[in-house]
């Protein structure tokens, strides 16, 4: 009796080339014996030398859409799936071409721009913060005049609390807002068409919801405590600790809210990843995407019997079973390790000694010896990340706590160009 084998599923990643999650999703892929296009936000020459399956311009959709159904045409996908913020609405416009299950692009677009999100918020009846956007080139003294205090000065387009400022007069708005526009200038923008977004700070504590959207019912995957305050004037994440120490009934209204949230702005399917403030007001939503959390701190979410969360999205994506969406039992947690200082990095120690933490499962120094650092407001990195996982969330706290206080980088400034072409030179 012939049989034939039923063809393998394939799938489209969409990736930026410094992503922290290309090796989770490959790996995940590998284990369920998927077939693996990489996408990669590049020029399709410069995709060919690094041998990358294909190059796209992310910053170009309706262009990258073309080139996908181009690919589809040799060989169908099953799926495609933006592993970054930067290709949610690709991912939208390409899957709507091809028929595949995914977000609408408006929905996509709301999730990735915070004016339309905040817009689409409000008019789905979510509780947002007072906000109003302006351009890059108005006048800040002007604006500082009108706006209510303490606010919070924002990009549009950045994620990971990149040019996220907190004022709280307008002396220090004026600098926030230039700060910001200093940073966006660095980056290319035309200021005149830029908007940026002033917002009412909302006190509370901030939690992180990870969840799985299904033909727009929310599934809660886990809900992460962040224990540090995160008041400003800038806003580094550092800890993440599930399960929650919130009242379940807390825990409730946070979820609503999320699903709430992810309705007003016609999110559907996939993966969701939401922050939220909570105070005696009830959750407020800070953003949500329609992607599955950033870094590494994927790493400590496991579910049924030992499923990661990037196997989980990639089954729910192609449409393979899933048996559990249950997490596994025990408190997990990440940190991600603050840059206390711009300059070069120098030397790491303590790594060992972090390491040997009790509870704590792995240490990973991400920037490099020798490279350029650069902290929050600018920054868009860590110095890497510190996993733990225990019985309680409050002993996972303390490892991570303890490991980080092992660990001890060396970093010199950097010798400004003017000063450093005013040295001396020293004959050989």
């Amino acid at each position: 009796m012939n049989s034939t084998a039923a063809p393998r599923k394939r799938v489209l990643l969409l990736l930026s080339p410094l992503t922290y999650r290309a090796n989770a999703f490959l790996d995940a892929a590998a284990r369920l014996d998927l077939e693996v296009v990489k996408g990669v936000d590049m020029p399709r020459t410069l995709a060919e030398y690094w041998n990358q399956s294909s190059g796209l311009d992310f910053s170009r959709p309706e262009e990258a859409t073309r080139q996908i159904v181009a690919l589809a045409a040799e060989t169908p996908f099953d799926a495609i799936i933006s592993v970054d913020d930067s290709a949610s609405l690709l991912a939208a416009l390409a899957s709507a071409a091809l028929g595949l299950p995914h977000n609408s692009p408006d929905a996509a677009l709301a999730a990735r721009d915070k004016h339309v999100m905040r817009e689409a918020l409000r008019a789905g009846g979510v509780p947002v913060p007072r906000f109003q956007p302006f351009r890059l080139s108005d006048d800040p003294q002007k604006i500082a005049a009108e706006v209510a205090y303490p606010c919070v000065v924002k990009p549009v387009l950045l994620s990971g609390s990149r040019g996220v400022i907190r004022a709280d007069d307008p002396a220090e708005f004026v600098v926030a807002f230039e700060r910001l526009g200093r940073m966006l200038a660095a980056e290319g923008v035309d200021p005149a068409r830029t908007t940026i977004l002033v917002e009412e700070f909302i006190p509370g504590v901030e939690v992180a919801l990870e969840g799985l959207l299904t033909e727009g019912g929310l599934r809660v995957l886990a809900l992460f405590d962040k224990p540090d305050p995160l008041d400003g004037p800038f806003f580094e994440e550092t800890l993440y600790v599930t399960p929650s120490r919130l009242p379940a009934a807390t825990q409730e209204v946070i979820a609503a809210a999320t699903a709430d949230a992810a309705r007003a702005l016609g999110l559907r399917s996939g993966p969701v990843h939401a922050e939220l403030r909570v105070n005696e007001r009830g959750p407020w939503i800070v953003e949500i995407a329609g992607r599955s959390i950033g870094g590494q701190c994927s790493t400590v979410l496991e579910f049924g019997a030992g499923m990661s969360l990037e196997e989980l999205i990639l089954r729910h994506a192609v449409g393979l079973p899933l048996d559990s969406l249950d997490r596994s039992r025990d408190a997990a947690g990440a940190m991600m390790i603050p840059i206390p200082a711009a300059g070069i990095l120098v030397g790491v120690g303590g790594e060992a000694e972090a390491a040997a933490t009790p509870h704590v499962t792995g240490v990973e120094i991400s920037a490099a010896v020798g490279g350029r650092i650069v902290p929050l407001p600018e920054g868009a990195s860590y110095l890497g990340f510190i996993f733990a996982r225990a019985d309680d969330p409050a002993t996972v706290e303390t490892a991570l706590r303890t490991a980080h206080n092992r660990l001890h980088f060396t970093i010199k400034p950097e010798i400004p160009v003017r000063a450093a072409s005013r040295l001396p030179l020293v004959a050989g």
